[in-house]
């Protein structure tokens, strides 16, 4: 069984959607393993988006991520990393189908309400992160 990282960003949680959104996912077959709210310590959300260190747009990562609590969790199943990003649709929510979390939720690039791992190995990394207790 392949596992993920889900965040609900920090737009998500203050919404209140994030009952909606984990039954998108529970929908699709996909297990939740693991789970906590918190508060970002900057120091995570730094490490967490650390290959985008040397980008403009860093320190407002960090910032949002950090601006209020986050749903974080591990899901697994068949193909989990493929099937969530499916299920949350484009990062631009302009670009995001209707139907998908992204298409029904997102408001702009930046407040797009979730974030899940882009491969099996990015997975692996920002599962042990944001749960060094799991596994």
């Amino acid at each position: 069984m392949e596992e993920t990282l889900v965040l609900i960003k920090p737009d998500g949680v203050k919404r209140q959607i994030c009952g909606e959104i984990l039954t998108r996912y529970e929908r699709k077959g996909l297990i939740i393993k693991a789970m906590k709210l918190l508060q970002t310590p900057k120091e995570l959300a730094e490490e967490h988006y650390a290959e985008h260190k040397d980008k403009p747009f860093f320190g407002e990562l960090v910032d949002f991520i950090t601006s209020g609590p986050v749903l974080a969790f591990v899901l697994a199943g068949k193909n989990a990393v493929t099937s969530v990003r499916t299920i949350n649709g484009a990062t631009n929510p302009v670009d995001a189908t209707s139907g998908s979390i992204r298409g029904d939720y997102a408001l702009t690039m930046d407040s797009n309400v979730v974030h899940a791992s882009d491969s099996v190995d990015s997975a692996a990394r920002e599962i042990h992160l944001w749960f060094p207790e799991y596994k």
